[in-house]
């Protein structure tokens, strides 16, 4: 019984309206009522009501899948742009290592490093440097590792919403540090703070984005009481204005302290690799993390260590925020890091409470039918009802992603059965046949 009524868990479709932000929105003007963002979401998180989709927000991870396929561009990410810096005298840029895979023509990181200071940024600090440090905790946390499932990665802002709301079970998985990012953003300010003499609130520390989770996690951290980070400018908008004088750059600063371990970060697998853990499994792409969540749960996974989680494809390289397909950003990051290979990680002594989260993750109920387990079997009786009368052929037509959901829309209260067109039309159907068939008798009576 416990097994069936989580199973439905998942796939209920409560919105209670969450205060936290969101970085994924919908422009309604662009919107034309298509079915191809239903079909992606991985959390059924959005319907198609009055010919326009509508997001729900309690359900929403951020994830961008929705912006990857929406054919006219109706979903978007909100980030911060240049402006933001003017609020602050002194700026940090946190360039993403996914950053470095958009530039083919370059062969030295120190090159786009250089060019962040060149469009208004003071100081630079590489986030592959706070993965470092991240790498070498997980090392020592892996070290002390008891129990037989597998550590998760808390690196993707995705991922962990993900499991915040649809597989809560695995919550205390969860490797219990902040990310890369955050890492990055404590000991840029501190280096800042030493070096301008300035107070903390003066500094403006902003990461090169290349996905909408990331802005969402700074705006809204989960496992933090607040973020260190000012502000996200997307991948494509730096891109934007560093493409035009990067070719220019013939002298460029030494800047680059990191290794290539936390270069590597950027693409599947890095995150493992950086922390020495030869028993992994690296998954990427939001709908194969969702596969390998529900073994994990449904304890079908066994002998693995640690689980590697990405919900884009080839993981941040795949940020939808990012300018050139993830395959080719991999390769362009493999050759530009060839004079990285002898480099050392710089890490100093590593103090595990500063890099541990300062809040503990929580289960979000979204996804219950009720929150009396009595009432939401009753529910849940009454949603299988339903869902027998639906066609079941998960066609999307009546703007839910499945028949399932439809069916637990209309548990809700936010649908009734004449959504489903395939049964409205069968109806139709149905009543003309018996309307000619009425008229045929009335012709043949008056015969």
């Amino acid at each position: 019984l416990h097994t069936a009524y989580r199973r439905q868990r998942q796939m209920c479709i409560r919105d209670r309206g969450m205060s936290y932000f969101h970085s994924v929105t919908l422009d309604k003007d662009k919107c034309r009522g298509c079915t191809n963002c239903i079909k992606r979401c991985p959390t059924e998180a959005i319907r198609v009501r009055g010919g326009k989709a509508k997001i729900i927000k309690g359900r929403c991870i951020d994830c961008g899948e929705c912006i990857r396929v929406c054919p006219y561009h109706a979903k978007r990410a909100v980030t911060d742009d240049f402006e933001e810096l003017k609020n602050y005298k002194y700026n940090i840029a946190l360039p993403a290592p996914s950053l470095y895979g958009q530039f083919s023509d370059v062969s030295d990181i120190n090159v786009i490093l250089t060019g962040l200071l060149k469009i208004g940024f003071d100081d630079v600090f590489e986030v592959a440097r706070g993965a470092e440090y991240i790498s070498a905790a997980t090392k020592e946390i892996y070290k002390k590792r008891s129990g037989s499932k597998p550590f998760i990665s808390s690196a993707c802002p995705a991922v962990i919403r993900l499991i915040r709301v649809r597989f809560p079970n695995l919550i205390d998985s969860i490797i219990d540090l902040i990310s890369p990012m955050e890492t990055a953003g404590r000991l840029a300010r501190k280096e800042a703070v030493q070096k301008t003499g300035l107070k903390n609130e003066e500094i403006g520390v902003f990461f090169i984005t290349p996905c909408p989770a990331k802005m969402t996690s700074i705006k809204s951290p989960l496992t933090l009481d607040k973020s260190e980070i000012s502000g996200a400018i997307s991948v494509n908008d730096v891109f934007a204005k560093l493409f035009p004088i990067i070719g220019d750059i013939k002298e460029p600063k030494a800047l680059m302290k990191s290794s290539l371990s936390g270069v590597y970060w950027s693409r599947s697998g890095g995150e493992a690799d950086g922390a020495a853990i030869e028993n992994y499994i690296a998954v990427d792409g939001i709908e194969n993390v969702i596969k390998i969540l529900e073994e994990i749960e449904d304890d079908k996974v066994s002998g693995i260590d640690f689980i590697e989680l990405s919900a884009c494809l080839g993981g941040c390289v795949g940020g939808v925020l990012n300018v050139v397909n993830s395959y080719v950003a991999k390769n362009h990051i493999k050759n530009i890091s060839k004079t990285l290979h002898n480099r050392p990680c710089e890490t100093k002594d590593i103090d595990l409470g500063s890099l541990s989260c300062s809040k503990k993750l929580e289960y979000e109920p979204v996804m219950e039918l009720d929150d009396d387990f009595d009432k939401a079997m009753e529910m849940m009786d009454e949603l299988e009802e339903i869902y027998d009368s639906l066609p079941q052929l998960d066609c999307g037509s009546c703007g839910a992603p499945s028949c399932k959901a439809l069916a637990e829309d209309i548990v809700r209260g936010f649908a009734d059965e004449s959504f489903c067109i395939v049964n409205m039309k069968a109806k139709v159907q149905e009543l003309a046949t018996e309307l000619l068939a009425s008229d045929k008798d009335n012709r043949e009576e008056e015969e």
